[in-house]
C-alpha cells in the first residue's frame, strides 16, 4: 500500500467513524512533547509497554536513567556521545598504567583520542615521540615533564594539579612522577585514531638500528651499546628525580629556553566567566601560545547550575568528566535530540555546530572539560543571540511576549544558577 492509498483509507475510515457518532480525537503536540508519533514514557497509555522483563545489567544500566526513561523531548537518536575511562582496559606495567578511548572505541570521536594515565612515584613514561600534538592537564599529585623543541633548546618542568603542557607534533618527551603521590594525567590527541600503545620509543629505535650505524652515530664503539633493552620499556620503575633546578641544569642548551613554554597552570588562572552559577576557564593559543592545534575550557557547575545552551562553530568538543553528576541533551537538523548521563571519568562528544547544554543533577560541584581541535576557543550562546537580534523578529518567531524576551540574559553568561 502505497502512502497515498493508506491516507486516502485512513480518511475515510476517520469518516465512516464520525457518521456513525464515534469520537475521533488526535492527541495534539503540546509543550515539551512536541513530536508526532509522540515520544517518552509519558505517552505510555498501557503502562505495561514501560516494563523491561528480559535479562538486564542493573549495576549498568543504572548509571544511565536518562537512557532508560529519555524526556519527551528526545527524538529519533543520535550516534552515541557517551564513553568512559571507567571501562576502559588498563595496559599495567611496574611504574604505571595507562588506559585510552581512541576513535576506534569510540565511533563519534574522529577529532580526538585520549588516554588517561598514572606513574607511581619515580615511574617513567620512556622517552617518545608523537606524530600528533599532545595536550595534558595534570589529575593529581606531580610530574616531571621533559621536552626539545626543533632549535635544540630543551625544557624540565614540574606540573601539578590543574596544570596543562602541550607538545607539538614530532617534539621529543619523556613523563616522570615526583613525591611521594607520583602523577595521574589525561591526555588529548587532536587525532582521533592516535593511539598511546602505538608510539615512536627510544628503546624501539636504538634496538632496531645495527650496532655499527649507532657507534658511527653516536663516536663510540658499538660495544658501547650491548646492554640495550631488546624489548621497550613503555612505563617502567625509575629513581625519584633529584630537584627541578638540577636537571634543567643537567639538560640545558647553549641555544637558551624554546621561545614559548611548553606548560599553563589553567588551575590557577582567572575565570573568563563567573557567576553564581558557576565558572570557566580557558586556555587556548592566546594564553598557551604554544598550544596551535588544541583549545580547552574547564568548566565548574554548582549544584542545580547549568551549562547554559549554547554550541561550538569552530571545532567538535571532547568532553571529560572530573567530578560530578551531569546531564546533556545533544541537538541535531532532523530533529534529533538525545539526552545522557554522565559520571567522573566518564567522556562525552559533541560535533562541531551542534546545540547542547550541560547539567548539574548531583549535589556537589560538577567540573568538566571541552577540548576541540582548534587553535581557539570558540562558542555561540543561544541566549546571546536572541537579545542581539531584533526583538519583534524574535517575539514572532517563538510566540513570546516582549516582556520575557527582556528577562533572557544578554551577556553570555556561561553557566545559569539553579
Amino acid at each position: 500500500m502505497t502512502d497515498l492509498t493508506r491516507r486516502k483509507v485512513l480518511v475515510g475510515a476517520a469518516a465512516t467513524a464520525m457518521a456513525a457518532g464515534v469520537a475521533v480525537t488526535a492527541r495534539a503536540a503540546s509543550f515539551g512533547n512536541p513530536d508526532r508519533p509522540p515520544e517518552g514514557a509519558v505517552n505510555a497509555l498501557n503502562r505495561q509497554g514501560l516494563t523491561d522483563p528480559g535479562p538486564q545489567n542493573p549495576a549498568l544500566a543504572n548509571q544511565f536513567p536518562t537512557f532508560q526513561n529519555p524526556p519527551p523531548t528526545d527524538v529519533n537518536g543520535l550516534p552515541l556521545f557517551w564513553a568512559s575511562f571507567n571501562n576502559a582496559h588498563k595496559r599495567i606495567q611496574n611504574g604505571g598504567w595507562a588506559r585510552e578511548v581512541t576513535q576506534a572505541d569510540f565511533a563519534i570521536s574522529k577529532d580526538i583520542s585520549g588516554v588517561n594515565m598514572r606513574l607511581s612515584a619515580g615511574g617513567i613514561r620512556e622517552m617518545h615521540w608523537h606524530q600528533q600534538a599532545e595536550w595534558a592537564i595534570m589529575l593529581d599529585g606531580k610530574c616531571r615533564v621533559t621536552v626539545l623543541d626543533e632549535e635544540g633548546r630543551s625544557s624540565v618542568q614540574d606540573v601539578k594539579a590543574g596544570d596543562l603542557w602541550y607538545f607539538p607534533p614530532g617534539l621529543p618527551h619523556s613523563l616522570q612522577g615526583v613525591g611521594a603521590s607520583g602523577a595521574e594525567f589525561l591526555l588529548a590527541f587532536d587525532n582521533g585514531m592516535a593511539s598511546e600503545f602505538n608510539t615512536l620509543l627510544l628503546t624501539d629505535w636504538i634496538a632496531h638500528t645495527p650496532p655499527d650505524v649507532l657507534a658511527a652515530n653516536f663516536g663510540v664503539s658499538a660495544d658501547a651499546f650491548k646492554n640495550i633493552p631488546l624489548e621497550n620499556l613503555w612505563i617502567f620503575q625509575g629513581k625519584e628525580p633529584g630537584p627541578l633546578a638540577q636537571a634543567q641544569r643537567a639538560a640545558a642548551s647553549k641555544k637558551g629556553p624554546p621561545a614559548l613554554p611548553f606548560t599553563f597552570s589553567l588551575g590557577d588562572s582567572a575565570p573568563v566567566r563567573k557567576t553564581r552559577g558557576g565558572h570557566v576557564q580557558i586556555a587556548d593559543s592566546r594564553n598557551f601560545k604554544i598550544s596551535a592545534t588544541v583549545a580547552a575550557a574547564l568548566v565548574t557547575v554548582k549544584p542545580g547550575g547549568m551549562r547554559e545552551l549554547h554550541w561550538h562553530p569552530n571545532a567538535d568538543e571532547w568532553q571529560y568528566y572530573v567530578k560530578g553528576k551531569a546531564q546533556m541533551t545533544v541537538f541535531d537538523t532532523g530533529p534529533k535530540a538525545m539526552t545522557g548521563d554522565f559520571r567522573a571519568g566518564d567522556i562525552g562528544y559533541v560535533p562541531k555546530s551542534l546545540g547542547h547544554y550541560v547539567k548539574n543533577v548531583g549535589d556537589t560541584d560538577l567540573q568538566f572539560l571541552e577540548i576541540f581541535k582548534a587553535d581557539r576557543f570558540s562558542e555561540v550562546s543561544l541566549s546571546d543571540w536572541l537579545t542581539h537580534t531584533p526583538s519583534d523578529m524574535v517575539v514572532q518567531t517563538l510566540n513570546i511576549s516582549p516582556d520575557v524576551l527582556a528577562q533572557f540574559p544578554s551577556d553570555r553568561p556561561d553557566v545559569m544558577p539553579e
